[in-house]
């Protein structure tokens, strides 16, 4: 069975910095490329990083460019995301998904900015 479970989220003021993780199991995580999404209350979907299956290649939304850092440790088979100088508009849940698509994916974090 497929199993990803995400943790790290919180309340944390703007300007500062959570790290999110996302444990995989049920699959051979190395050789899949994996996302992080974000749903905000009341709005759409929003795919926030993605990266390969090795590690070396990465994508952001325009959004939180500079601002996150996503990688991988396929030795422990766990994705992260390092979100740093947080905005109140990062308030969501975080989703960490199996491949580029929504389809597969973990039950959600979520992160709270507010002062």
């Amino acid at each position: 069975e497929v199993q990803l479970v995400e943790s790290g989220g919180g309340l944390v003021q703007p300007g500062g910095s959570l790290r999110l993780s996302c444990a995989a199991s049920g699959f051979t995580f190395s050789m899949y490329a994996m996302s992080w999404f974000r749903q905000a209350p009341g709005k759409g979907l929003e795919r926030v990083s993605a990266i390969n299956s090795g590690g070396g290649t990465t994508s952001y939304a325009d959004s939180v460019k500079g601002r996150f850092t996503i990688s991988r440790d396929n030795a422990k088979n766990t994705l992260y995301l390092q979100m740093n100088n947080l905005k109140p508009e990062d308030t969501a849940v975080y989703y960490c998904a199996r491949g580029s698509s929504w389809s597969v994916r973990g039950q959600g974090t979520q992160v709270t900015v507010s002062s």
